[in-house]
């Protein structure tokens, strides 16, 4: 089969699983509040269990090796989006919510590694690196899909229980139309039992800057539908800001493909996606129609290409081990992320307000962007001596 076919199949899993099932929560958000189910505090905890789902989805992806385990792990995750989004349908208030926002952090991390490990080796060996790059457009515009139901459920008048009906019936047939053409693991998906232990210094601070940039980009990408809820009074032009950041997020995937690939210049793009996010996030803090719009652009733009610059990153560093440093480093992200929220509902509960949240947020994007673009090379110069192959994108 063509791996055009198969990364386009990828590019959907993606689109479903994140959009669906890891972002809807964001534009359900204003319906669950204004419906008395939860309140902001509440809010921030079910978006601390869905991101704890998702480390422990991430970990758990990180030591499956054999391929059974991978296409079991895929498909499972896949399903379990739909399933879980469907069930949505039926819950009413705090808990319902917060075990259902674990179960689809725990699936559709099993997804993004899976998807990861899968559909870049495949493009490297088609000889198509940059369709390897844009299979990470797909959340953007899951994102983007999920923002416009929203809004359309909105102008009908439509409650949350619908919109959830509406998000499973649409995952259902996107799984539906891809289940046929997903990549197949193959024997060698797996690192080595021993990894070449060099690329160590390098994966931990990577480790580290994606974490920062999971607490960093989580509270507006949580909370800026409530925001401009808020900020419009409920009107629909409130609705459109979270499809905006969804366009705006498969945009910059778009953009950073496209790049001239230079050696080297894999941070130096990093360091810049984390720090343009750190400015998005600091002009939500306006709090007004334009200083939320200008985070829109900020944050959301730089949002799926830092995840793709990151894994591209951690390629360069350590190329022979990809499913396992997918899964360490989305573990580091979901830590970060699972900080996010449980900071939001601190700085609600003690404030009243997010805007201590994004303070500290905005600053560990600035730390995150220093961090990188003080690393260097070390670790891979390490592997050349040890005879691992280096790899130059």
């Amino acid at each position: 089969m063509s791996p055009l076919i198969r990364l386009s199949a990828s590019f959907i899993a993606l689109m479903m699983a994140m959009g669906i099932g890891r972002f809807a929560l964001t534009p359900q958000l204003p319906h669950l509040l204004s419906e008395g189910q939860i309140d902001l505090t509440a809010a921030g905890l079910i978006a601390a269990a869905n991101y704890l789902g998702y480390f422990i989805g991430a970990v758990d992806a990180m030591f499956s090796r054999r391929p059974e385990q991978v296409r079991r792990r895929l498909l499972g995750g896949l399903w379990l989006c739909v399933v879980l989004t469907l069930a949505s349908f039926w819950a009413n208030g705090f808990w319902s919510h917060l075990l259902l926002r674990f179960g689809t952090g725990v699936a559709s991390a099993w997804v993004l590694v899976m998807i990861t490990a899968l559909s870049q080796p495949l493009a490297a060996a088609a000889g198509r690196p940059r369709l390897g790059a844009l299979v990470f457009a797909g959340p953007g515009l899951g994102i983007l899909l999920t923002g416009l139901l929203a809004l359309g459920s909105n102008l009908l008048g439509q409650t949350s229980a619908t919109l959830w009906l509406i998000y499973a019936a649409v995952g259902l047939v996107m799984l539906l139309v891809i289940l046929p053409f997903l990549p197949q693991p193959k024997a060698n998906v797996a690192p080595p039992p021993n990894p070449v232990s060099c690329s160590h210094p390098g994966i931990a601070r990577l480790g580290l800057i994606y974490g920062l940039y999971g607490l960093g980009y989580i509270i507006p990408a949580t909370f800026l539908s409530q925001m401009a809820n808020t900020q419009f009074h409920g009107q629909w032009q409130a609705d459109l800001f979270w499809p905006c950041f969804g366009l705006a997020a498969a945009s910059g995937v778009l953009l950073v493909s496209l790049r001239r690939q230079k050696p080297g210049a894999t941070r130096h793009w990093l360091t810049a996606t984390l720090w343009l996010q750190a400015a998005g996030v600091f002009a939500c803090l306006l709090g007004n129609g334009p200083g939320l719009a200008l985070g829109v652009i900020l944050c959301g733009t730089p949002f799926l290409a830092c995840m793709q610059l990151v894994m591209q990153r951690s390629r360069e560093l350590a190329p022979h081990a990809t499913q396992r440093n997918a899964g360490l480093l989305t573990a580091c992200f979901a830590v970060g992320q699972l900080s996010g929220p449980l900071l939001a509902a601190l700085s609600s509960h003690f404030s009243g307000g997010l805007q201590p949240a994004l303070m500290f947020a905005g600053s560990g994007l600035l730390i995150a962007g220093g961090l990188s673009l003080a690393s260097v090379s070390a670790a891979r110069g390490l592997c050349a001596n040890d005879g691992a192959p280096t790899v130059q994108r």
